[in-house]
C-alpha cells in the first residue's frame, strides 16, 4: 500500500527540520513526501532541499513544489496531485508528529480496503502558564471527541486520492477554514449521516497554540473571516453577537442601576462567567496538573482573557468575511450545491451496488 506525505510551508525555515525529523522517524516511512512552500522568503524550500541532499537516506523520496502566491488549498491541492500513490496523508508545517502517526493513520486500510477517509488527532504542546492556558482554552481533548461528528483539522488527516477528486479538492478560492469545507465533501460521499472518516484517535500530532494575545487576535479573526467568507455557522455568530451586545449590557447595567435586588445582575455576570469557563477549567486540571498552585490559579485567571479575545476578533472578521462574499458573490462557487451533487452520486452509486 503506497502512501504519500503532503504538507504545505510558508516562511517555516524555523521550524521545517522538527517537521522533517519526526516524519524521518515514523515506524511506517512514507513511500513519498511532497511539500508545497507558497513563496516562502525565509529559505524555507532551500532549507527542505538541504535537508534531503544532506540525509538522502531519511526520506529518499521528498519533493519541494515552489508555488509563489499559492494559498493553503491551493498548495494541498498541487502537492496532492504530485503526490504518487492511491492514499494520501496530509500534515501541517509548525507540528511535531509521534512515531507511530502514520502508521496509526493508515491503518484502517489494513483492516478495510475500502476506507475513504481517516482522522486523525493533535495534542497541545506547550509550556509555561500562558501556552497551557492557551491550551485549555481553545484546544479539545480526546474526550471531547464525538467521532460520528468530528470535522477534523487537516493537521491528521488521510484519504484516498479518489475521495479527494471526488471532493473537487481543498477550495482554492477559500483562505481560511478550507479544511471544514473539504471534511464536509468527504462526509457528503457517505450514504449515512454519520462522518465519512474513521477515527483514529491514536494518530497524533503535537501542535503548538499561539504564545501571545496579539497572535491569537490575528488567528481569530483570520477563522472568522473565513467563516464569512463560507457563510459557515450563523447561529453561532448570531448567537455571540448577542451574548455581547444584549445579555451582557442587560446584566451589567441591572448590576449597576437597577432598582432592586441589583445582586441578581452580578449572580447572573457569575454565573455567566463559570459557564462560559467551565470546560477550559475543566481541561486546564488536565493540562496543568503539572504546575504549581499559583501557577493554575494564574492560568485559570487568564482563561476569560483569551475567551474574551478569541470572541472580539471573531465578531471583527466575521462581518468582513461577509462584506467580501457579497462583493464576489457571482464568483464563488456554490459550495453546498456541489455537496448535493456528491450526496446524489454516492446514493446512486451505493443504489447500484
Amino acid at each position: 500500500m503506497h502512501v504519500s506525505v503532503i504538507a504545505t510551508v510558508f516562511n517555516e525555515r524555523a521550524s521545517i527540520e522538527r517537521l522533517l525529523d519526526s516524519l524521518a522517524a515514523q515506524t511506517r516511512r512514507p513511500d513519498a513526501v511532497v511539500i508545497c512552500d507558497g513563496g516562502s522568503t525565509d529559505g524555507t524550500a532551500a532549507a527542505i532541499r538541504a535537508y534531503a541532499a544532506r540525509y538522502p537516506e531519511r526520506l529518499p523520496n521528498l519533493r519541494v513544489i515552489d508555488a509563489p502566491g499559492a494559498n493553503i488549498s491551493r498548495g494541498r491541492n498541487l502537492a496532492i496531485a504530485a503526490a504518487p500513490g492511491p492514499i494520501i496523508a496530509v500534515t501541517d508545517a509548525g507540528v511535531r508528529l509521534t512515531p507511530t502517526w502514520l502508521e496509526q493513520l493508515v491503518a484502517p486500510w489494513m483492516r478495510d480496503p475500502d476506507t475513504r477517509a481517516v482522522a486523525g488527532f493533535f495534542t497541545p504542546d506547550v509550556e509555561g502558564v500562558f501556552q497551557i492556558a492557551m491550551a485549555a482554552t481553545v484546544l479539545p481533548l480526546h474526550d471531547d471527541i464525538d467521532p460520528e461528528h468530528f470535522l477534523p483539522s487537516s493537521r491528521s488527516v488521510a484519504f484516498t486520492k479518489a475521495a479527494w477528486a471526488r471532493a473537487n479538492g481543498y477550495p482554492e478560492w477559500l483562505d481560511y477554514c478550507e479544511d471544514l469545507l473539504f471534511d464536509f465533501a468527504i462526509n457528503a460521499q457517505t450514504p449515512t449521516h454519520h462522518s465519512g472518516f474513521v477515527w483514529a484517535p491514536d494518530a497524533l500530532v503535537h501542535f503548538r497554540p499561539r504564545t501571545s494575545l496579539r497572535s491569537f487576535w490575528t488567528q481569530y479573526y483570520r477563522y472568522a473571516r473565513g467563516d464569512g467568507k463560507a457563510d459557515l455557522w450563523r447561529k453561532r455568530h448570531a448567537i455571540r453577537y448577542a451574548t455581547y451586545f444584549v445579555a451582557l449590557p442587560l446584566l451589567l447595567g441591572h448590576a449597576w442601576f437597577g432598582f432592586y435586588a441589583r445582586w441578581l445582575g452580578w449572580l447572573g455576570l457569575l454565573a455567566g462567567v463559570a459557564l462560559y469557563c467551565r470546560r477550559p477549567w475543566q481541561r486546564l486540571r488536565v493540562l496543568g496538573a503539572a504546575l504549581s498552585p499559583g501557577q493554575w490559579l494564574a492560568a485559570a485567571a487568564l482563561v476569560p482573557v483569551i475567551r474574551v479575545t478569541g470572541d472580539l476578533a471573531k465578531m471583527a472578521g466575521y462581518p468582513v468575511g461577509l462584506a467580501w462574499r457579497r462583493r464576489r458573490r457571482a464568483t464563488i462557487p456554490d459550495w453546498r450545491g456541489d455537496l448535493e451533487k456528491v450526496r446524489e452520486m454516492t446514493a446512486k452509486a451505493t443504489e447500484n451496488k
